[in-house]
């Protein structure tokens, strides 16, 4: 059994203490939050322990799961790192790419494990339109969010917009070329709203309009790439795929969808597919991949080095945002 034990038992910590609960092979050994009051109630619900300190979390358990708020990433991935524990930690890995920077130079010193936690790779809508993607070269990206002050502690960007640059860097093999990026302060001190367009070296672009002020939820993405058109809804766990293919002949089926594109050219067959999705818990999924690649020494599925990598775009968004005179 692997030992883990939570940083952090806010709103997020607490999905995570149900969600450990589900997993064999996990020992859920306890838990610290600094909120005394909260550790409380959490013992009594959990029924587990209420450490005294990080560090004494951290010497009794294999695993650390930092669910902090994200000013109190590194301090708690550092200390943990430093005693050689295997670290799981809450998306934006820290708040500055060099942070990042130097715990991976701490992780690859200490030989130790760490995964972040960008839940909608593990999204089961995305997981089932990851098959027909190949090399999409326009991604449009909507994730809008009602009002919650829960999540203004960080801009935008960082809070929401970072599960689609993430996502968007995991299918597109190229480096970021340019970004154009404006924002606007509606509520809070930071950017409650923004948009921003990556353009990269292979030609493929990204455009990603983010809003916690919305008055709807919305999370969806739109992959375009050769003959083939991919939507997901991350919210609704529903994808889409419509594909394209040359025809030789006119098909059998005379229901059958059939663009012409005139003279001298082969005509073309639409193809809609709607792939069934299971009915899994992305979190669930993302802490079990963590143990998997425990235990049979395999890279994480979201390294920390794609966490750099994400965190890097956001903070050239966010510097271009500064920039713009769209800013409040």
């Amino acid at each position: 059994m692997i030992k883990i034990g939570v940083l952090g038992v806010g709103h997020l910590g607490k999905i995570h203490l149900k969600c450990i609960n589900q997993i064999d092979g996990y020992e859920l050994v306890g838990f610290f939050d600094t909120n005394t009051a909260q550790s409380a109630e959490v013992e009594q619900e959990f029924g587990i322990k209420g450490f005294a300190s990080v560090d004494e979390l951290i010497a009794a358990v294999d695993v650390v799961d930092i669910v902090t708020p994200t000013i109190q990433h590194y301090d708690c991935a550092k200390s943990a790192i430093e005693s050689s524990k295997h670290v799981f930690i809450e998306k934006p890995i820290v708040t500055t790419p060099k942070e990042a920077r130097s715990l991976i130079d701490l992780a690859k010193k200490a030989n130790v494990k760490v995964q972040v936690g960008h839940v909608e790779r593990f999204n089961p809508a995305f997981v089932a339109a990851t098959e027909a993607l190949d090399n999409p070269m326009f991604i449009e990206c909507h994730r809008l969010a009602l009002f919650n002050a829960r999540g203004t502690d960080v801009p935008v960007v960082l809070d929401l917009m970072i599960h689609d640059i993430d996502v968007i860097l995991s299918v597109i093999n190229s480096k970021v070329k340019n970004i154009h990026a404006s924002g606007v302060n509606v509520v809070s001190d930071t950017p409650d709203i923004a948009n921003a367009r990556i353009e990269f070296e292979n030609g493929a672009v990204a455009n990603l309009t983010t809003s916690r002020i919305s008055l709807k939820n919305m999370r969806k993405t739109r992959f375009f790439q050769k003959d083939a058109y991919i939507t997901v809804d991350f919210l609704e766990k529903v994808t889409e795929i419509i594909k394209m293919e040359e025809l030789d002949n006119e098909p059998d089926d005379p229901m059958a969808m059939v663009i012409d594109l005139g003279p001298n050219k082969k005509k073309r067959r639409v193809y809609f597919e709607k792939p069934q999705i299971d009915n899994i818990n992305a979190i669930v999924e993302e802490l079990k991949s963590f143990k998997n690649s425990i235990i049979n020494n395999t890279l994480p599925t979201v390294t920390i080095e794609d966490g750099y990598n994400a965190l890097n775009v956001a903070h050239m968004i966010m510097d271009n945002i500064s920039k713009s005179k769209y800013t409040a």
